[in-house]
This record gives C-alpha cells, structure tokens and sequence, in this order.
C-alpha cells in the first residue's frame, strides 16, 4: 500500500477529505504523507487515489534553494498516486502523476507541502481484503460507508 508502511513507522490508510502534509518520518529514510494534526502516522494511499496540493507542488533538487523558479518545481496542483518500477527491488515505488505528466517519486516531494485527497479509488473485493489485513476491517469503508463494488 506504500513503501514506508512496511518500515518501523505507524500508518493508517488515507481518507476522502484528509488534509495530507509531504513529511520526513523518525527513524527512517522515507517520506510519505501524514494527516494534519497526526505528525507521527503515515497516510497510506492506494494506487489511483486523487491529491489536490495546495500549491504548485515542488520536488527537492540540489539547486532548488538558490533558483527556486527553475529547479525544482513541477508546474501542477492536481495529481493521482500510483506505483512504478514494481519489477525493481529495493527502492521506493511510490509516485504521484501530476495533471501535466510529469511522474514524480513521492519521496523526493519537498517536505511541508499541504494536499487533500480529492477521491479514493474504486476497490474491488481483493484490493478490500488487502487492506482489512493491513489496518483492519473498518479501514476500507472509512468515510465512505461502503467500498465500490460491494
């Protein structure tokens, strides 16, 4: 469900309406999201989930800092979560697709960004039983009273 999930830091699936922050976790090498007022818990979010940033969205680049306008910036707002490069092992597969394209890995977002998630995808009962397993039974109809498909 995502990369950091299965790391030494606490999660909890995202919700339609969450306000996410792009964060640094303790003890760990990852980023991911976390829920305004939840600094300590990873949002997981599943693939084909909608983000509405509140900015622009930015990614770190080495020259960012020093030409903010040229490096570093993605150029959208509106993006959709996916996995890539899943054949790889050992290295982070969380990725957001931005409305213009680009694909960026959710690890390399600068961290304090602000986003809502927009919609959750439509789970079929495979995609339910996997995060029932993950973060318990009530966790796939939270905020939705039922699952898509059901």
């Amino acid at each position: 469900m995502c990369d950091y999930s299965l790391r030494s830091v606490q999660s909890r699936p995202a919700k339609a309406g969450d306000m996410l922050i792009t964060s640094e976790f303790r003890h760990s090498f990852s980023r991911g999201f976390t829920a305004v007022g939840e600094p300590d818990v990873a949002v997981c979010v599943l693939p084909g989930t909608e983000l509405a940033f509140s900015d622009d969205a930015v990614c770190d680049h080495p020259f960012a800092r020093l030409f903010p306008r040229m490096f570093g910036g993605i150029g959208a707002r509106l993006a959709r979560f996916r996995k890539i490069d899943q054949e790889i092992t050992d290295t982070h597969h969380d990725a957001l697709e931005f409305a213009n394209g680009k694909v960026v890995l959710l690890t390399r977002l600068r961290p304090g960004q602000v986003a809502t998630v927009l919609q959750l995808p439509a789970m079929d009962h495979a995609d339910r039983k996997i995060v029932e397993e993950e973060h318990g039974p009530r966790s796939a109809v939270q905020n939705h009273g039922r699952v898509a498909g059901s």
